[in-house]
């Protein structure tokens, strides 16, 4: 949420966003109050000043969608619509949220300390439960599962029911119960496909179990949060009627990334009765048609399920009495606009809903049946389908919410023109989307357009980019301003090897480096203990992994032979492994370890260091460990081990090999680093770069085949938000690369370039002329296609010559050198 469209105020003295000083400041009624609207543009004002009905804002990348949230809600307070305990505002995300609370802060100072009601969709959903948690059989004080709970629980069922868990691991049944709790479906109301699907047919009995098993301990899971404030409001319309007199505005963010229970849960809050009868005079309920069509043909929910609940006097009986609003003592309800309005002014106050006196500033009443809803987010920044995400909602928005504004927020201040040229064309060829294109103010004939460049392979796409990188280094671009985002994981690899042949800094964003993966990290242990004996904590790391029988009290007493005699473990576990201290079996195993590192070790100067590596990883049992496990994730983790062998073939030794990665990695260690970022499309959402290389526009790539084989054309029009997305996360600088060769995972195939391609407008696009085109070989024979300058001399355990391995050094001598 990075956006450029700030006020112009004075920086040199400016207080600290969100903090005190700045609180303060707007607490006294300041400059910083009085000019909210400083800044803003004309699309930005009118959004925040329609105040009143629902509201659609469509917020374009880079174009302030975080500044006219926070303005809006400035504004409501300002004129006094509204108590900030009055106003429901939800985020995504729990940085979203500090970030909203940060900003608010500073337009309105303390009064965002009143507003109970800003978080993300589960926190605002504990709240909820919390408050009627009885309703749905739970004690107030439940406790909230966290995934390694949940997992722990569901394989106990899994075993109960006598079924396999390693053929039905609880893993992926988690992902099975997250996916139908995200479509807000109960057990008896998913598919009978998807209770077939699992267990031999047993996945709906197991989810019934699940539901039980949670209740009785008085728990509850993520998606829980939702899923019963959902049946709540449902089936009691006086806690419904109660919130929605709670709430007199609703502001939702990133509305085109809600799922359908997320959905369900705001069509519930935000209905009024007046709305409900519209809805179905048009002849459509506001919550059925995205429920409907994956359970009714199934035949596991009829159009009646979906009705809202009749009134009945036994409801009202389970009501408790609201809790008061955090930090009041008051257990006062939420009044009725209509409580305290005096006369025909529509300015009078009405009773604080928190208790104490009348506040100054007047509240102005608003109607019951008035919807003031309004939702921001980018029907063309909808990239997370594949995790329940709708876009039809906020396509449909205008049908559930009829006569709703809808105001479009198209002046950009991140990119340039050629870069918002190409993406606007790009993703105008989808037909699902409401419309709109980005433009911007700033634009100059000096503005690099968005290159396309050709490549024989993806080796030679990572050198290149690195090399690319290395010449915006070298004209005091910063690494922290550059991004690599790949569309598969798997693509990372090439450029995680090449960066630290280079040494170059590098973080990746949404996981782990390559280097930090457990099965990586497991067998770099393995070959550090072979070349450095005394190296405790990689003997430690690997000396009970695969199992061997060691349990706790040997890893002690070996610890403790290792302190009083002064010597590495692996000479204690020597010594421990020739006397009777252990168990035959331990012991056994113990000899056998010592044996073969002390073997290892001899082999490192007469065999070859790839060869060597993978018989370690073979006699050692690790490889099969992973080739016996029958996890979801163990065909990856054997996959990464071959990359990782084949990432030797630089060196020319195991321990260059070891200490050069050493090196480099461990100057990211220093927070302040640096370094080149590398993430998914989809983990780059919402970030911004000067350059962003977008490497992999390859068909089945880019598109991805499986998002066209399981989603048709609606697939494919994901896809292509997908591209957009990566095109405007760039300020200065796109750079597209697409190669006729790819390794995917560990095999070469031949790939042709993405169709997204000839989507992109050729007015905004220069196709790059590379050393030889495409499919082709340059000028000095096949071999020196695509070679990097850098590989023409072989990386040797001792004489590290490169310009990155000097760089390295420098980083590392940088890191530890004491403070002057």
């Amino acid at each position: 949420m990075n956006e450029t469209n700030q006020p112009n105020r004075e920086t040199a003295s400016r207080p600290r966003e969100g903090g005190i000083a700045a609180r303060a400041m707007a607490a006294r009624g300041g400059p910083q109050r009085a000019n909210y609207f400083d800044g803003l543009n004309e699309e930005q004002r009118l959004a925040v000043e329609t105040t009143e009905g629902p509201v659609l804002v469509l917020a374009g990348a880079g174009t302030g969608k975080t500044r006219v949230l926070t303005t809006r809600i400035a504004h409501i307070l300002s004129l006094g619509r509204a108590y900030p305990s009055q106003i429901l505002a939800v985020t995504f995300t729990n940085k979203a949220a500090r970030e909203m609370k940060n900003r608010i802060g500073l337009l309105v100072g303390g009064e965002v300390e009143g507003m109970p009601w800003l978080g993300t969709f589960h926190s605002i959903g504990v709240k909820i439960l919390r408050r009627h948690a009885e309703l749905v059989g739970l004690k107030s004080n439940f406790t909230i599962l966290d995934t390694d709970d949940q997992i722990r629980l569901m394989k106990q069922l899994i075993q109960a029911a006598n079924l396999d868990d390693k053929r039905w691991p609880a893993r992926a049944f988690a992902q099975l119960v997250d996916g139908w709790k995200n479509k807000a479906l109960t057990p008896k109301d998913i598919p009978e496909g998807d209770a077939r699907a699992f267990a031999n047919g047993k996945g709906r009995e197991l989810y019934q179990a699940y539901q039980d098993r949670l209740k009785s301990l008085n728990a509850a899971d993520f998606g829980d949060l939702l899923m019963h404030p959902i049946a709540i409001l449902r089936a009691h319309p006086d806690v419904l009627a109660d919130y929605h007199r709670r709430f007199r505005y609703i502001l939702v963010d990133e509305y085109q990334d809600t799922n359908v229970a997320q959905y369900m849960w705001l069509r519930l809050l935000a209905q009024r009765t007046e709305a409900r009868d519209g809805a179905r005079d048009r002849g459509e309920d506001a919550i059925r048609p995205l429920v409907l069509r994956q359970a009714q043909d199934e035949g596991a929910m009829s159009a009646s399920d979906l009705d809202p609940p009749k009134d009945t006097a036994a409801t009202s009986n389970k009501l408790p009495h609201p809790e008061p609003v955090e930090g009041r003592g008051s257990q006062a309800q939420t009044p009725s606009p209509a409580e305290g309005h005096r006369g025909d002014s529509s300015s009078e106050r009405v009773r604080d809903p928190r208790g104490g006196p009348a506040p100054q500033r007047a509240v102005r009443p608003a109607s019951d049946n008035k919807v003031n809803i309004c939702c921001v987010g980018d029907d063309d920044q909808s990239i997370y389908g594949w995790r329940g995400a709708e876009v039809d909602n906020i396509l449909r928005f205008d049908k559930d919410f009829p006569g709703a504004a809808v105001i479009r927020l198209e002046r950009n201040y991140r990119s340039t023109a050629h870069i918002l040229g190409a993406a606007s064309t790009l993703i105008a060829h989808n037909e699902d989307r409401l419309g709109k294109t980005l433009f911007t103010d700033h634009s100059h004939p000096d503005h690099e357009k968005v290159e396309v460049h050709a490549g024989w392979d993806s080796e030679e796409e990572a050198r290149a980019i690195g090399e690319e990188i290395e010449q915006l280094q070298r004209k005091s671009h910063k690494l922290n301003d550059m991004a690599i985002l790949v569309r598969a994981s798997f693509q990372m690899r090439e450029f995680e090897d090449r960066f630290v042949t280079l040494g170059l800094n590098y973080r990746v964003i949404g996981g782990p480096r390559f280097y930090e993966r457990q099965e990586i990290r497991d067998a770099m242990a393995y070959f550090r203990s072979t070349v450095q004996p005394a190296d405790d904590l990689a003997f430690e790391r690997i000396l009970n992994t695969p199992k061997r029988g060691l349990g706790d009290a040997a890893i002690r007493l070996l610890h403790d032979h290792a302190r009083a005699r002064a010597i590495p473990l692996m000479a204690a576990a020597a010594e421990i492994a020739a006397t009777e201290e252990l168990k035959p079996k331990p012991r056994k195993s113990l000899q056998e370890v010592v044996a073969n590192f002390h073997r290892w070790s001899e082999l490192l100067t007469s065999m070859k260091h790839t060869d060597l590596a993978e018989m370690i990883l073979e006699e050692s049992g690790y490889t099969e460990m992973w080739q016996n496990d029958r996890s979801a994730e163990a065909p990856g983790r054997l996959e990464n081990l071959k990359e990782l062998i084949r990432s030797m073939d630089l060196y020319d030794s195991l321990p260059g090999f070891l200490e050069h990665v050493a090196l480099v990695m461990d100057a990211e260690q220093n927070a302040e680093l640096d370094a080149v970022s590398i993430m998914t499309l989809h983990s780059a959402k919402g970030l911004e770069f000067e350059t962003v290389f977008l490497p992999g526009w390859e068909e089945g790539l880019f598109p991805h085949q499986r998002a066209l084989d399981e989603g048709g054309r609606s697939g494919l029009e994901e896809e292509r938000r997908l591209a957009y997305v990566g095109i405007t996360r760039g300020k200065k600088r796109v750079k597209i690369w697409f190669v006729s060769n790819r390794r995917i995972h560990g095999l070469w195939q031949s790939t042709i370039p993405s169709r997204f391609l000839d989507e992109l407008p050729e007015a905004h696009v220069e196709v790059m002329e590379p050393s030889a085109s495409y499919g082709g070989y340059g000028a000095s024979g096949m071999g020196a296609y695509g070679a990097s300058r850098w590989d023409r001399n072989a990386f040797s355990a001792g004489s590290y010559q490169t310009p990155g391995w000097r760089r390295a050094q420098a980083a590392q001598g940088a890191t530890t050198a004491p403070d002057t």
